[in-house]
């Protein structure tokens, strides 16, 4: 398994369709959620892939400052393959990414209510109420 760091810019077209693919996949159709998956983001972020030779195995972006939120933010996270520490590993390069590329102190996200544990694990702490966003319940949450 390899980890690949670009920009929004630095992506050939198969890695792009590739990451639409899987996220659309994983965000719509398995969540059953119709939501408009391109918002112009992702032209302001830094996108972090592992992946083998079958393909995407985790995945998330890193989005820069004032595109989200004031702060940097994180964003799209998730796994081909559940149970195995990917998404912890995953999360944790973003951090990374967020404070050695971005130097960001401090990281905003907006969580699915039930990963708000995932979360905690890496540090965030909520900072919401809970609010409804495409009808799944969400969480503001911070890092640092």
């Amino acid at each position: 398994m390899y980890l690949t760091i670009k920009r929004f810019e630095e992506l050939s077209i198969e890695e792009l369709y590739e990451i639409l693919q899987i996220r659309v996949k994983v965000f719509v159709v398995e969540q059953n959620c119709p939501y408009q998956e391109l918002d112009y983001k992702d032209q302001f972020s830094y996108h972090v892939i592992l992946k083998d030779e079958q393909g995407i195995k985790a995945y998330l972006r890193v989005v820069d400052k004032g595109v989200s939120f004031e702060e940097v933010s994180i964003g799209r996270v998730l796994t081909a393959d559940r149970g195995c520490g990917l998404g912890s590993r995953i999360l944790s390069e973003g951090i990374k990414v967020a404070k050695e590329k971005m130097n960001a102190d401090k990281i905003k996200i907006e969580a699915q209510s039930y990963a708000k544990g995932f979360y905690e694990k890496a540090g965030f702490r909520q900072v919401s109420d809970e609010f409804l966003e495409d009808g799944i319940q969400h969480i503001l949450m911070v890092l640092g």
